[in-house]
């Protein structure tokens, strides 16, 4: 049995943001072969290219977790019908310099939460674009814009009742999908 480590890029910096929360409950529903770690980006420099030649130390460490994984599962909020400012600045900043992304040919899942009813779907949309353009084999899928409300997570953090099976599917999905390009 192979194992799969999973880079968690969670475009949230804040504590108990509700996709920080759905990131720790999906991890739960993925087989046990599959270990996932979230990566901190909330301490990488803003994007320079005059800093290509000499990276940041946050920069390196980001570029070599992405590098040591099997996949991404990218969960994110929508900010101004776009990924947080956050989330772009990693992606920026693993990407560079040109011709040296860590994030090319890493399979990779999208997904998110907010309290607004259509999700993250223009943000995931947004996403998958960057994605696209950095060769980042992404799942098509089911897509999944949830919709954070009463009843998402129940009081141990778990997906609820409610949602548990759509989310148990899309992480079956996820999981092929890895195991397949990985």
């Amino acid at each position: 049995m192979s194992q799969y480590q999973i880079a968690v890029i969670i475009g949230s910096l804040r504590k108990d943001s509700y996709n920080r929360k759905l990131a720790n409950a999906l991890v739960k529903l993925a087989p046990p072969e599959f270990s996932f770690k979230q990566l901190e980006i909330g301490d990488l420099p803003l994007y320079n290219q005059d800093d290509d030649a000499n990276q940041a130390p946050s920069v390196q460490r980001l570029k070599s977790e992405i590098s040591a994984s099997q996949g991404l599962l990218f969960v994110t909020p929508e900010y101004n019908r776009s990924i947080p400012g956050v989330l772009k600045n990693a992606l920026d900043n693993a990407s560079r310099p040109y011709g040296h992304s860590a994030w090319a040919g890493k399979p990779a899942g999208v997904i998110g939460a907010s309290v607004g009813t259509i999700g993250t779907a223009v943000a995931q949309q947004n996403l998958r674009t960057i994605l696209a353009y950095l060769d980042v084999p992404t799942l098509g899928q089911p897509e999944a814009f949830i919709h954070a409300k009463e009843g998402l997570f129940d009081d141990a953090g778990n997906i609820g009742g409610g949602s548990r099976e759509f989310l148990q599917g899309w992480m079956d999905a996820y999981v092929a999908w890895v195991q397949k390009h990985a």
